[in-house]
């Protein structure tokens, strides 16, 4: 039975992502005495951050990543340019089909949203030939990306992209025949939102407590610098993903030069009309006299709160963190007008989070990030292209930045990567997609062994007729490298041991080490 001190500490921690407490809430005291020397800090030299973009509501990779062999190009044209709005891309090379002309191509009327509009998709070389997979009839195997995502070819010619084929939630390698039979388990409720989110950010489903960027923080927490508060960083309202045992994630909002959620009336400069009232309710919170523990408990979380807000909001306005610019506009490419890219807004938190780390003196970071909306069992070619195009710059911007960081070239400290619920079905329903499995994601870095694909590249196609594909059971493609494949090489380079990273991820050892090392 657990005590009443287990009890209310644990009581306090599921409380923690309320805005009172979690925003700016810890396990771990501050050391305040540093408030006062934090701008003569350094960043320490061997810093890392993993930042992770979560795309939100299951993004098609079918239309993201693409193999381009004449044999695989086929199945997927002919499969997808069906429907009462084709979302087939066009192939390489082809010309963009003005607004209102027709296709040589499809034969139908271009629209600004329409695949017709964009041109072709973009080929991308690789460093190292991906393997011919059973089914394809192909001498070599070729890739292109969706022509949207255009603002990462240059990083992926740099060397600084790359592209990990088929990941998925998996207990145990699976093939089609196994996960038709049953014989070999699959991860549960598979093709939920809530749950594959969960069980891609905390490897299970819904109602997980911790998540793998958290438990690789608290991994090196004691290592980690004084200020641990900012150990895991989200700009995006609470994620599973950063939950560790001991590190509690730290909300930031973004877009401001003061990003620490603050206590409203504690820290302002008048309250109910009063210059001292401010100071009188920040005395108020801060006392700790109460005899009850609960209060005592309290009152001590929302002291750390105010206390951690105003070291970050004063770190924040260091003039390296300042030039950090803010992302340009990009261009709806369903609508034509002009947009804020709200991802690269949260980016442009995070490149100024590194930048103030001279003051916070922290070893290692984790971010979460995201974006909405691709859940697009409808009108996806409007959806998916406009989210596209926004995930394309906001990584593009990031990257830029990263570059000169102060004078730093800090790219080879930061890897990004991109992660969502699943993937989408193969065939259209007409117009959009629906819930599938394994996916295709980017990894962005200058630590990162980029220009190439990761991982066994799938057959291309549904199976009928005399064609059987092995890889893709209906309509959804069975991942060939589980997240935890996904996981392990950033947590080595984070710096986790082998032992670690098997606290973490259990199912570990079921998989072939090796099998996507991009780092």
């Amino acid at each position: 039975m657990k005590t009443t001190e287990t009890t209310r500490r644990e009581l306090l921690r599921l409380a923690s992502g309320l805005s009172i407490v979690g925003a700016a809430g810890s396990a771990f005291g501050l050391q305040l005495a540093t408030m006062g020397s934090a701008a003569a800090q350094s960043a320490p030299g061997d810093y890392r951050a993993l930042v992770c973009i979560f795309l939100f509501g299951g993004n098609d990779a079918h239309n993201t990543l693409l193999a381009t062999d004449t044999d695989s190009w086929g199945r997927y044209f002919a499969t997808r340019n069906q429907g009462s709005d084709p979302i087939a891309l066009m192939p390489v090379g082809a010309a963009v089909t003005p607004v209102g002309q027709v296709s040589p191509i499809t034969g139908r009327t271009a629209r600004l949203d329409s695949p017709e509009n964009w041109g072709g998709v973009l080929p991308i070389a690789t460093n190292t030939a991906n393997p011919i997979p059973p089914g394809t009839n192909a001498s070599t195997r070729t890739f292109a990306i969706h022509p949207l995502l255009a603002p990462l070819a240059p990083i992926w010619e740099a060397g600084r992209l790359a592209a990990v084929a088929n990941v998925g939630p998996l207990i145990r390698p699976l093939t089609r025949q196994q996960y038709e039979s049953g014989t070999v388990p699959a991860p549960r409720n598979l093709f939920s939102h809530n749950d594959q989110q969960s069980t891609w950010q905390a490897g299970t489903v819904e109602g997980a407590r911790r998540g793998w960027g958290g438990l690789m923080a608290d991994q090196l927490l004691s290592s980690n610098g004084t200020n641990t508060v900012f150990s895991a960083i989200s700009t995006s309202g609470n994620a599973v993903f950063l939950a560790g045992q001991n590190v509690v994630q730290y909300q930031v909002s973004t877009g401001s030069n003061a990003p620490a959620i603050r206590i409203n009336g504690a820290t302002g400069t008048s309250l109910f009309g009063s210059s001292g009232n401010p100071a009188r309710l920040a005395d108020i919170i801060r006392d700790t006299a109460p005899a009850n523990y609960m209060s005592k408990d309290v009152a001590g979380r929302v002291i750390r709160s105010m206390d951690s807000a105003a070291m970050l909001n004063n770190a924040f306005a260091n003039p390296t963190a300042q030039a950090i610019p803010a992302p340009p506009q990009i261009i709806n490419p369903s609508t034509g007008t002009l947009e804020t890219n709200q991802l690269a807004v949260q980016l442009q938190t995070v490149a100024r989070m590194i930048a103030s780390n001279s003051a916070l003196g922290l070893r290692r970071q984790v971010f979460f990030v995201s974006i909405g909306g691709f859940d697009t069992h409808d009108t996806q070619n409007r959806s998916q292209a406009t989210l596209l195009a926004r995930v394309g710059a906001a990584m593009a911007y990031f990257d830029g930045v990263l570059g000169n960081i102060g004078g730093v070239n800090m790219r080879p400290s930061v890897t990004t990567f991109t992660a969502s619920d699943f993937s989408r079905t193969f065939n259209t329903n007409g117009d959009g997609t629906d819930h599938a499995w394994g996916a295709h994601h980017f990894v962005m870095g200058g630590a990162v062994r980029g220009r190439d694909v990761y991982g066994q590249f799938p057959t291309v196609g549904i199976s009928q007729g005399g064609f059987v594909n092995p890889n893709m059971s209906r309509n959804a493609l069975i991942p060939g490298i589980s997240v935890e494949q996904y996981a392990s090489p950033m947590g080595r380079w984070f710096g986790l041991s082998d032992a670690a990273l098997a606290s973490i991820f259990p199912n570990l050892g079921n998989f072939a080490t090796g099998a996507a090392d991009f780092i």
